[in-house]
C-alpha cells in the first residue's frame, strides 16, 4: 500500500476540485499556484510521486487523469460508492466514453448508480435545460447512464457536431428532434435522420 504525505493529500483534494469546477486536469504551472510552490519543478515532482503510486496515470500522449480505484464503504453509515468516470472535452467524433477522455474518476453511491448498469459523469455548459424536468444548470455536474437508445421524453446525450449536447429526446417517423428546455429562448431545437443515437440517458444532475 502506497501511503501519501500532507503534500500529496492536498494535491489530490486540489487536483478533484480543479476537475470538477474547470472540467480538465490542472497544468503544471496552475498546481504550482494552487499548492503555494514558486517553481513548477516543485509541483512536477509532486505528480511525479502521485504517478509512481497509482493516483495519477499518465497516458502514452502525456496527458493525465486522477485514479480512485477502490470502491469505498463509509463505516459510519455503511454508505457504498462505485467510481463513475468523468469526462472532460469530447471532439473529432470520438465516442463520449472513449478511454482518452477520461479525466477522473468520482464517487458516486450505489443507491444512485446501480452496480448493474454503466455510468459517467460531465459537467454541463449553459443554459438550454435549465427548466428541464430534471434542472440542469450551467456547472452542474450530470449522471448519466450509459445506453443507445431512448424514450420520448427522456433527457440524453450524444455528440453533435462533434460535442456532447444535452436535450429532451423526441422522436417523430424518420426524425430525432433533441430539445431544448431552456428560460433562455435563443435556444433552438436540433433535428436529426433517423439513424442518429445517443450516448446516455440523464439519470441526476448534481449542483455544483
Amino acid at each position: 500500500m502506497h501511503y501519501l504525505n500532507n503534500k500529496e493529500l492536498e494535491a489530490i483534494r486540489l487536483i478533484r476540485n480543479y476537475l470538477l469546477q474547470k472540467g480538465h486536469f490542472p497544468s503544471v504551472r496552475s498546481l504550482m499556484k494552487e499548492l503555494g510552490y514558486k517553481s513548477p519543478r516543485s509541483a512536477a515532482i509532486i505528480l511525479e510521486s502521485l504517478i509512481s503510486k497509482g493516483f495519477v496515470e499518465k497516458s502514452d500522449t502525456g496527458n493525465l487523469r486522477l485514479l480512485v480505484k477502490e470502491r469505498i464503504t463509509n463505516r459510519e453509515n455503511h454508505a457504498e460508492t462505485v467510481n463513475i468516470p468523468l469526462l472532460g472535452m469530447v471532439a473529432c467524433g470520438l465516442p463520449i466514453l472513449a478511454e482518452e477522455n477520461i479525466e477522473a474518476y468520482i464517487p458516486v453511491s450505489v443507491q444512485i448508480a446501480k452496480p448493474a448498469n454503466k455510468y459517467f459523469l460531465l459537467k454541463a455548459k449553459g443554459t438550454s435545460m435549465n427548466e428541464a424536468r430534471i434542472n440542469i444548470n450551467d456547472g452542474d455536474l450530470v449522471l448519466f447512464k450509459q445506453q443507445s437508445t431512448a424514450n420520448n421524453g427522456d433527457i440524453v446525450v450524444a455528440l453533435v457536431d462533434d460535442e456532447a449536447t444535452i436535450k429532451e429526446f423526441q422522436h417523430k417517423g424518420d426524425m430525432i428532434i433533441l430539445k431544448p428546455k431552456s428560460s433562455d429562448k435563443m435556444h433552438q431545437p436540433i433535428i436529426l435522420t433517423s439513424d442518429f443515437k445517443v450516448q446516455g440517458i440523464v439519470v441526476t444532475a448534481i449542483p455544483y
